[in-house]
């Protein structure tokens, strides 16, 4: 393990990371922005399965919000990857980040599990109250992630 750390951090990425402030920053905001993008998207898209944003015409706006919070979602993980190189073995002894991983997969396994009830609701179909469960499950699972990420720098 301990050499795909050290590769890791020692990959020509990393190293531009490590020497360039002006790159670390420019990464860093694309990361930011990613957050951005998938939890603008997805917690309106969950607020709406919930039944709380009822006004909104889901099949309208649920598939704009799903491909908003797709890219987001990739941008995030590219570029959080990305930062993870830099200091992978500080990130790995670090309790936030490991609690952000673990939350990541949990929002990830919802997402799978949600993903096939809501081919009925974005055609215009009654949202069935798992649909609605899994909704408010991943608002508050992509809440903690956020959370868990911002708690690294404090850790």
């Amino acid at each position: 393990m301990a050499t795909v750390i050290d590769w890791l951090g020692n990959w020509p990425g990393a190293l531009l990371l490590q020497r360039s402030g002006t790159a670390y920053l420019l990464v860093n905001a694309a990361h930011i922005l990613g957050i951005g993008l998938l939890l603008g998207a997805i917690l309106p898209l969950d607020l709406r399965l919930a039944g709380v944003l009822r006004a909104s015409a889901l099949p309208l706006i649920g598939p704009i919000l799903i491909r908003t919070a797709a890219f987001g979602l990739a941008l995030a993980l590219t570029t959080g990857l990305w930062l993870f190189t830099v200091k992978p073995g500080e990130y790995l002894g670090n309790t936030a980040f490991l609690s952000k991983l673990g939350l990541l997969v949990l929002a990830l396994g919802n997402i799978a599990l949600q993903h096939h009830g809501l081919k009925p609701a974005l055609a215009g179909g009654v949202i069935g109250l798992r649909v609605r469960v899994l909704a408010m499950v991943s608002a508050s699972l992509w809440l903690c992630v956020l959370v868990a990420g911002r708690w690294i720098g404090f850790v």
